[in-house]
């Protein structure tokens, strides 16, 4: 039986999956891609370590599947989008990969945005250019690091260096050339979008486009050596990680939104118009005619990542060294929580917010007799409310009726549930590990020709998915405290600015 190789390259991890032609993970390899912080709001990596990351981690998945190389019908990559990977003329790593967390283009951001670049980008490309979208960062490039600007050869993603590194093939993929310079209608590179930004000198510094799954090289011979597969390999252009793990999940599609809540805040759906509103990017889909609207905030399960690692560390080591998860310690203290009232909230804006980059987050009605648990039962609600945010933005635009949800968190029945009562709205949750690598994969079968097309996932879907469905009550208490949530928000807008500038302040 044939076999498919997808790449997963997020933010702080990269990794290797293996499935069988029926969508069964035969291994699975990993390797953490350090990040690299030289000053405040700039977050890399490097480009080279990068990739002998991803090398090894190949190697590695196929010696565990003890299946011959040869099984590997094909590979596919996907990678955090956003963010910046330059080339040189030479097709050289150009300094170090700038990762989607990175916010040192806000100023300009916000300057397009108060002098109405911005919205004439909301008109041409679909979405408001942000602090880690390929145009600030671009332009942040040309007035901070001139000499930089000036070297530059190629403008890619992640996943296009992964790609290159496979194949030696520049170019990109449908879904991921849309994240600055495409024109929404045609979702093709439009007339004047760089100029719009002054730009204009890189257009042919932009990578060709082809759709996610056809093929665009194959597995040269100095990879082959590296990683074991075999040379000549075919290897499809693969997708942005936002779009595949909705495909994954099973979650791509109208009428669904896909939630993915991992480091962002991600809320997906697919049209087969392009609606254009300055709370979603309007985005290319899979195919031409198909457009991926996304809501998305650095908002999400970080949150509760960052509590247990800050607030329950020694919980935690002492529950690994006895061979149990911190998760399954904390989950009975938080249905506790959950079957008594509180008047505590949490914005869970830690890494960022969907209220810009000063947003930050905090407790409130925090009280003397709230324990750990009430704290995790109100992050968790915050997440979720934020979830809602983005949902309910898209709902204003598109007739979505249910979920689907993926994630570390949505492993949990407690959070799903959670999840279904704030949103008031069955959501689904697929039981698919590696659900961006898997949505890689599908496209990857999909351009050698082992399924029609990559929405033909072999796997029995009703089989694999578990729906929650709003418990009535619930859903009206959560009700009232997402409305508040988004008061003190509101309300807070001022005050943040206030309270980020106190960080400059050093005592005399």
């Amino acid at each position: 039986m044939p076999c498919l190789l997808g790449i997963d390259s997020g933010l702080t991890v990269t990794k290797a999956v293996v499935f069988d032609e029926a969508g069964t993970p035969l291994a699975v390899a990993r390797r953490r891609v350090a990040q690299i912080m030289p000053r405040p709001r700039h977050v890399e990596r490097d480009m080279r370590q990068l990739w002998q990351a991803a090398a090894e981690a190949i190697a590695e998945v196929l010696a565990k599947t003890g299946r011959r190389a040869s099984d590997i019908a094909a590979v596919a990559a996907t990678a955090h989008g956003d963010g910046l990977y330059l080339l040189d003329k030479a097709r050289r790593p150009l300094g170090h990969g700038i990762l989607s967390l990175d916010s040192r283009a806000g100023d300009i951001a916000e300057r397009w945005a108060r002098d109405g670049t911005a919205a004439t980008a909301l008109a041409r490309t679909g979405q408001m250019p942000h602090a880690s979208a390929p145009s600030a960062l671009l332009a942040w490039v040309r007035d901070q690091e001139p000499e930089r600007y000036e070297a530059i050869g190629h403008v890619l993603s992640c996943k296009d260096w992964l790609r290159f590194c496979l194949t030696g093939t520049i170019g990109t993929d449908l879904t991921e050339a849309s994240t600055s310079f495409t024109d929404v209608a045609t979702q093709a590179y439009g007339e004047g979008i760089l100029e719009l930004f002054g730009l204009g000198e890189l257009r042919a510094a932009l990578p060709p486009v082809a759709r996610p799954d056809d093929v665009i090289g194959s597995i040269t011979e100095p990879v082959a050596a590296m990683t074991g597969l075999v040379a000549g390999t075919p290897v499809v252009a693969g997708l942005h990680d936002v779009t595949a793990s909705a495909l994954g999940a099973a979650g791509y599609g109208e009428g669904i939104v896909a939630i993915v809540a991992g480091t962002y805040s991600i809320n997906e759906t697919v049209s087969s118009i392009p609606k254009v509103d300055s709370r979603w990017f309007c985005r290319n889909g899979l195919l031409p005619g198909e457009w991926n609207n996304m809501s998305i905030s650095p908002a999400s399960a970080a949150n509760y990542d960052w509590f247990l690692d800050t607030l329950c560390g020694g919980e935690r080591k002492a529950a690994e060294s006895e061979g149990k998860s911190i998760h399954a310690v904390v989950a009975t203290e938080i249905e506790a929580a959950l079957a008594r009232p509180s008047t505590l909230l949490f914005h869970p804006y830690l890494f960022g917010s969907p209220h810009g980059p000063v947003a930050s987050a905090g407790f409130l009605g925090l009280r003397g007799w709230h324990d750990r648990g009430d704290m995790l039962r109100a992050v968790i609600e915050g997440i979720a409310f934020n979830h809602r945010v983005h949902v309910d933005a898209l709902r204003d635009g598109f007739d979505v009726t249910e979920a689907r949800l993926t994630g570390g968190i949505s492993r949990n029945p407690l959070f799903a549930q959670i999840f279904a009562d704030a949103l008031e709205m069955p959501v689904t949750v697929t039981d698919t590990d590696e659900a961006a690598a898997w949505g890689a994969a599908l496209c990857a079968g999909s351009g050698v020709g082992l399924y029609k097309t990559p929405q033909h996932d072999p796997r029995n879907l009703s089989a694999l998915g578990t729906t929650y469905t709003p418990d009535l009550k619930r859903s009206a208490i959560l009700a009232q405290r997402y409305r508040l949530h988004c008061d003190i928000a509101e309300s807070l807008t001022p005050l943040w600015p206030r309270i980020e500038a106190l960080a400059a302040e050093m005592p005399s």
